[in-house]
């Protein structure tokens, strides 16, 4: 690995330890979001359960932007690797499984929008 390679690295390395630092507030947003929902089946509380979508809104709006950011490191690192190459295999998996991912965080996105009644459960994965 030359150094253009290894300050790359590192630079990813730094990234994902602020993702890290990300799904630590997205847990500490659930938990609150779970008590506004048990608060809003419990005494039909409209607030509540406003508060609640409000949050997995933004729960979700920034997982996508996460799962945005994989999505797009799959792809350049897809690019980078030649065809025949035996990592290219692995890394085509990677970027599928990446928009997969970003896919399904849109579908509880679009989700979080629309279930005004909160029918269908939400937790982010």
């Amino acid at each position: 690995m030359d150094y253009s390679q290894l300050n790359n690295k590192l630079k990813e390395l730094k990234i994902e330890e602020i993702i890290w630092i990300t799904y630590i507030g997205i847990i500490i947003l659930s938990f609150y979001s779970n008590n506004l929902e048990r608060k809003y089946f419990i005494n039909n509380d409209i607030k509540s359960k406003d508060k609640y979508q409000k949050i997995m809104i933004l729960i979700f709006s920034i997982l996508i932007i996460v799962y945005l950011y994989f999505l797009k490191d799959s792809y350049d690192s897809l690019k980078k690797i030649y065809v025949n190459d035996k990592k290219y295999k692995l890394n085509l998996l990677s970027f599928i499984s990446s928009l997969l991912i970003f896919i399904s965080g849109c579908i509880f996105l679009y989700i979080a929008f629309n279930d005004n009644d909160l029918d269908v459960e939400l937790a982010f994965n």
